[in-house]
C-alpha cells in the first residue's frame, strides 16, 4: 500500500511523532505496505475523553493513510464486563465519527490461548504458582533489588499441564492457583519477573458462558490478540512503555523466533489525555454512579463520551480539541478551559440563536397598545445565512433577565436603568422610566417607553445606544427548566489530591432553574440539537424533556467565567 495522495498536502501541517513513524514504515514498505491498527476498549464501563483521544489516534491514523482499524473488545475479566458497555461503546465511536473495519473480542482467541499457553508449559517455559498473590508480590523484589524463586518454579512439567487442567476444569478453587511464564527473577524490568499468565475467575462469561474457568491475563492476551489479527501498529498510553519488551518477548515465542520483523506488531506509546477538574479513573467514575453521585454515566458533568453527548459537545469539538492538545511522549495535565473553548468556537458556527430568559423580571412598555402583537423575524445562524429565519412575537409585556436592570446602577452599565436607552433585540429601542417594588423593596415590574421609528430595519433604527438586551413576550413563550452545569470537581487536579475524592466535588456543578421561559421556536427542537441562548451560552435539550416540561442543559457559557472566578 503507498500513502494516499493527499499525504503529501497534510504534511504541511507537522506531522505527530506516531504518524511520522508510520509514514517512514509505509515509504520503506515494512509489513508489505499495510497499515491496521486497533482499537481495544474493556467493556468494564462507558468511555470517556481519554478514550476519545486513543480512538482519535487509532481510527484516524488508519483513515488518514487509507489502512484499517479494527474494534476489539478486551473481555478476559468476566467480573467487571457486561453487553452495556459493549453496545455503548459502539455507540461512542460512531458518534465521534469513526467506523471499524470488523469488530473482534479477546474471547475470540481464548482457545488459541490457551493452547500457546500449553505450548510453553510443555516446552519447560512456564509453570503453575500455588502461592498467594501476597506472597507472590513479596517475591518480586524491587526496581532495585531482584526477586527470588517461587517454590513451584521447577516442579515438573506433567505436573504442571496436569494442574493447569484443573484450573479450567472447576477442580481448583478461585485464587489457590496461578499459571506463571519462567523468565528472569532479576531482570530490571519487574514486568519481566514471571508474570502471571492465567487466573481462576469462577463467572460465567458475557460471550462464552462457562466453558472456561482460567482466563489470560492482559500481558499475555493482548500481543497475541494483535498478531492473530494482523495489526502492524499496536498504538497505545505511555503507562505501557515497560509492558513493551514482554509484548514482543510472547510474540516472539508465538512465532518460535521465525521472521519476526514480518507482519510483528509494533507497539508505539503516546501520553494520555489528563483533565483540569475531572478523574479518568474508571473505579473512581463507577464510584460516582453507584454512588448517585451523579445521575448516571451520562451525567452532563461526567467527562463519559455519553455524557459530553448529553451536555451538548459535537463531536466535531472534541476531536478539535484534541488535535489542538496533539500527541507527545510526555504526560501533561490539559485546561479544561482549552476543551470549552474549542467547544465554543465550533458551536458558534453550527448552534441555531434563540432567545431564553432564565431569571426573569417583567418589562412593561407603557406606550405600547394594548392588546397589539407583531410577529418579528430572527436570524437562526449569522455565521450560516442559509439556514433561515424564524418568527417571534413581541408585545406589551415582556419577561427580560433580572440582571438588565438595575435601580442605581454604576457609570458603565449600559442595560436598563432609569434615564437610560437600550434596545431589544431586533424589535425597538426603550427607555427606562422606572419600576415598581413589592413590599420588601424586590423590584417586581420595570417601565419604559419605545420609540415606534426605532424597529429594526426601519431608517429610524440607525439611532445607537450602547445596550442591546434580549426578551420574550410573556403572553407568547414556554415554561422551561434550565441545569446550568460546571466543573465537577473544585480542585484543579482532584488525581493527586490526598483527599477523599469524593470530599473535593464541586457543590456548585449543577444549579437547576425552575422558572425560565424559552420562546416557542426552542420548543420544537430536539435533544442533540445546538442552541445559542442569546447572550447566555451553549445549550441542548435534554434526552428527559418532554413537551410538557421542557428541559435544556447548558453546554458552555459564551465567555470563561470559571477563571475569573476562582483566581
Amino acid at each position: 500500500m503507498t500513502v494516499n495522495n493527499n499525504t503529501e498536502t497534510t504534511e504541511k501541517k507537522s506531522l505527530n511523532f506516531v504518524e511520522e513513524i508510520v509514514t517512514e514504515e509505509l515509504k520503506a514498505g515494512k509489513n508489505g505496505g499495510r497499515l491496521q491498527t486497533r482499537f481495544p476498549p474493556e467493556p468494564n464501563g462507558y468511555l470517556h475523553i481519554g478514550h476519545a483521544k486513543a480512538i482519535c489516534m487509532d481510527f484516524g491514523i488508519a483513515q488518514k493513510y487509507g489502512g484499517v482499524c479494527n474494534l476489539r473488545l478486551d473481555d478476559t475479566n468476566p467480573i467487571k464486563e457486561d453487553t452495556e458497555y459493549v453496545e455503548a461503546i459502539k455507540e461512542d465511536i460512531k458518534w465521534l465519527g469513526f467506523e471499524w473495519g470488523n469488530i473482534y473480542h479477546a474471547s475470540d482467541y481464548f482457545q488459541q490461548l490457551w493452547d500457546f499457553a500449553e505450548r510453553l508449559i510443555k516446552e519447560g517455559k512456564a509453570y503453575i504458582d500455588e502461592q498467594t498473590s501476597e506472597e507472590i508480590a513479596a517475591q518480586k523484589g524491587t526496581p532495585t533489588q531482584p526477586g527470588t524463586n517461587s517454590p513451584y518454579r521447577d516442579r515438573p512439567i506433567e505436573e504442571n499441564l496436569e494442574l493447569f487442567y484443573k484450573m479450567n476444569s472447576g477442580e481448583a478453587e478461585e485464587g489457590s492457583m496461578v499459571l506463571r511464564a519462567k523468565l528472569d527473577m532479576a531482570n530490571p524490568n519487574m514486568h519481566f519477573r514471571d508474570p502471571i499468565m492465567y487466573r481462576i475467575i469462577n463467572k460465567e462469561h458475557h460471550r462464552t458462558g462457562s466453558k472456561w474457568k482460567a482466563y489470560p491475563m492482559y500481558d499475555f492476551a493482548h500481543g497475541q490478540s494483535d498478531f492473530f489479527e494482523g495489526v502492524t501498529h499496536s498504538i497505545c498510553t505511555l503507562e505501557f512503555v515497560p509492558h513493551r519488551p514482554l509484548y514482543d518477548h510472547y510474540i516472539d515465542e508465538l512465532k518460535e523466533g521465525k521472521d519476526l520483523n514480518d507482519n510483528r506488531p509494533r507497539q508505539i506509546e503516546f501520553n494520555r489525555l489528563n483533565l483540569t477538574y475531572t478523574v479518568m479513573s474508571k473505579r473512581k467514575l463507577l464510584a460516582l454512579v453507584k454512588e448517585g453521585l451523579v445521575n448516571g454515566w451520562d451525567d452532563p458533568r461526567m467527562p463519559t463520551i455519553c455524557g459530553y453527548r448529553r451536555r451538548g459537545y459535537s463531536p466535531e469539538s472534541i476531536r478539535k480539541f484534541i488535535d489542538m492538545i496533539g500527541y507527545t511522549k510526555f504526560d501533561a495535565l490539559n485546561d479544561f478551559a482549552m476543551l470549552e473553548a474549542a467547544v465554543r468556537e465550533d458551536l458558534n458556527t453550527r448552534a441555531t440563536r434563540v432567545s431564553a430568559v432564565l431569571n426573569p423580571i417583567k418589562l412593561i412598555i407603557t406606550n405600547y397598545p394594548e392588546g397589539q402583537v407583531e410577529e418579528l423575524e430572527c436570524v437562526n445562524n449569522p455565521e450560516k445565512p442559509e439556514e433561515g429565519k424564524h418568527t417571534i412575537e413581541f408585545s406589551r409585556e415582556l419577561w427580560i433577565e433580572q440582571d438588565d436592570f438595575m435601580e442605581d446602577a454604576p457609570k458603565k452599565y449600559f442595560r436598563l436603568t432609569p434615564g437610560n436607552e437600550v434596545r431589544l433585540k431586533s424589535a425597538y429601542i426603550v427607555k427606562c422610566t422606572g419600576c415598581k417594588k413589592d413590599e420588601e423593596g424586590n423590584v417586581v415590574e420595570v417601565y419604559c417607553e419605545y420609540d415606534p421609528e426605532s424597529k429594526s430595519g426601519m431608517p429610524g433604527s440607525d439611532r445607537k445606544v450602547k445596550g442591546t438586551l434580549h426578551w420574550l413576550s410573556c403572553a407568547h413563550c414556554v415554561p422551561a427548566e434550565v441545569r446550568l452545569y460546571d466543573r465537577l470537581f473544585s480542585v484543579e487536579n482532584p488525581s493527586i489530591d490526598e483527599r477523599d475524592f469524593r470530599e473535593l466535588l464541586n457543590p456548585d456543578s449543577l444549579k437547576v432553574l425552575t422558572n425560565c421561559y424559552v420562546e416557542k421556536f426552542a420548543a420544537t427542537m430536539k435533544p442533540l440539537d445546538y442552541l445559542q441562548f442569546q447572550r447566555t451560552g451553549y445549550f441542548t435539550m435534554d434526552q428527559d424533556s418532554t413537551s410538557e416540561h421542557l428541559i435544556f442543559n447548558r453546554t458552555v457559557g459564551l465567555k470563561d467565567t470559571w477563571s475569573k472566578k476562582n483566581k
